[in-house]
């Protein structure tokens, strides 16, 4: 009886250890992380592994294609949160790379910015 419950335990352990040291290693946490995994992939069907099942569309290989240019970088990755409520469309600029998340702005959105987010897939 306590061998039995002993495996199961370890096969629980293991299994919970899988996944924390998947999620903790293999998958991109902050903007500059999504870029790197990008940047590096060896061709857009690696590249689109990062993207979310079901919007596979909202990612072109043009696009790709230029990300994933050698010969260029970003000026500058920035990452952001939009918060929209009834009528205002919040903006807030976090701090890219670092372990937990700081504000370094917060806007509320013109308008026309407003419209062209809310038109963007949810």
């Amino acid at each position: 009886m306590k061998k039995g419950w002993f495996r199961m335990m370890a096969m629980a352990f293991i299994i919970i250890s899988a996944i924390t040291y998947y999620e903790f290693f293999f998958v991109p946490k902050n903007s500059i992380e999504l870029y790197q995994e990008i940047a590096f992939a060896e061709d857009f069907e690696e590249a689109q592994k990062v993207v979310l099942e079901g919007y596979e569309n909202n990612f072109k290989e043009e696009d790709f294609g230029y990300i994933n240019r050698r010969d260029t970088s970003p000026v500058r990755i920035s990452q952001f949160t939009l918060l929209e409520y009834e009528g205002k469309t919040f903006v807030i600029m976090t701090s890219p790379g670092t372990e937990k998340l700081k504000v370094l702005a917060v806007e509320e959105l013109p308008d026309e910015l407003r419209e062209y987010f809310m038109k963007l897939p949810q």
